[in-house]
């Protein structure tokens, strides 16, 4: 059973509302063996605020120690945790921050599988050793150890959308794009593509930056400059089947979408509201790039919400599904491929042919 590692993010939020729900159904222990880091009396808060049926924990001291076809929690801290739903609050990013250290450290240490992140304050959470703009960078730098670059992928079965650019202001977006960093967006997209989700060679879809993709110049040059060059070298020296680039307004409403296996957007809204648009309530946060498997929920903490019983918890359960395949994909793409065939040597003399398997590959 793969140990699937849960934070409970901000303890104001939905977090605890779709964990509960999540787990309500006791047919989720069967796919998986899950290990919630956070709090057996926060949760029980949640559920009385929220009226639902009883969820039972199994408190444990350590991950190593959980049990398969148990609900497990890691208590975070041996404090009360004041819960002041649907706001933000120093108390609640303090949990939230604990929560992901211990639950990375247990990913690290192998005691974990995979990581799901509930949603957190990205304002609360922030102190003197965690200064990021979300989960994706702060994993790149816990994981990546200065070679791996992350990745966001917004997915379900009928979309995956990809980021050039990601928590970016969007008066950055046009300084901070270039052709190689695009080429390099592309590349690790096609490669998770092909690791993570099992297909085969992908057919990526480049979304322009301008609106109408520049009209030749009329409305930006980012195109003609960046974008197709880009394009270009994905096709011929990468040998990636890239298209575009697209106009963003008419490749979604026209459904364009459906013909290709990923989407790569120049920025965080142009591939995100689309996708949320179409995916909310099914869609996952998925972290590519990296030598472990992330996902998350594709909303946030939604306080306007929070304490009401009205989250829906589909998105959170899709995440621990596709955390799941990733992984079995993963292993198996990294069977495939360890070792592969030599290639064949064949000498031509004459009228005979000899083919020679005793020569070592050159260097």
């Amino acid at each position: 059973m793969i140990k699937v590692g849960i934070t409970h993010g901000d303890i104001n939020g939905i977090g605890y509302e779709v964990i509960l729900k999540t787990f309500g159904d006791t047919r989720m222990v069967e796919v998986c063996t899950p290990v919630i880091y956070g709090s057996a009396k926060v949760a029980a808060y949640h559920r009385k605020v929220l009226d639902l049926p009883h969820v039972n924990f199994n408190q444990i001291q350590n991950a190593k120690d959980a049990a398969a076809n148990k609900i497990n929690i890691v208590n975070i801290t041996s404090d009360e945790l004041k819960v002041d739903i649907g706001e933000a609050t120093p108390v609640a990013g303090e949990a939230a921050y604990q929560s992901l250290e211990m639950a990375v450290a247990d990913l690290k240490a192998g005691l974990i599988d995979v990581l799901v992140t509930a949603p957190i304050n990205k304002h609360t959470i922030q102190r003197d050793d965690f200064h990021f703009p979300g989960h994706t960078e702060y994993l790149e730098e816990r994981f990546g150890e200065g070679k791996d670059k992350s990745l966001m992928i917004l997915a379900n079965d009928v979309i995956r959308v990809a980021l050039v650019t990601g928590h970016v202001a969007l008066a950055d977006v046009p300084k901070t794009l270039t052709k190689e960093k695009i080429i390099d967006a592309a590349v690790r997209f096609s490669n998770s593509l092909q690791r993570d989700f099992k297909t085969g060679r992908p057919r990526i879809a480049i979304l322009s930056l301008n609106p109408h993709a520049g009209e030749n110049g009329l409305l930006g040059n980012e195109e003609k400059d960046i974008i197709i060059p880009a394009i270009k070298a994905l096709q011929d020296e990468y040998k990636i089947l890239a298209f575009g680039p697209y106009a963003a307004d008419g490749f979604f409403g026209s459904g364009e979408f459906k013909h290709f296996d990923g989407v790569l957007a120049m920025y965080h809204d142009q591939g995100l509201a689309p996708f949320k648009t179409l995916a909310m309530e099914e869609g996952v946060n998925f972290t590519a790039g990296l030598p472990i498997v992330r996902t998350s929920p594709a909303h946030g903490t939604a306080y306007d919400i929070a304490g009401k019983n009205q989250a829906s918890e589909e998105s959170f359960r899709q995440a621990i599904y596709m955390a799941i395949d990733a992984f079995q994909n993963r292993a198996e793409y990294d069977k495939a491929h360890a070792n592969p065939l030599r290639k064949l040597y064949v000498e031509r003399g004459g009228d005979n042919e000899v083919l020679d398997l005793t020569k070592d590959e050159e260097a």
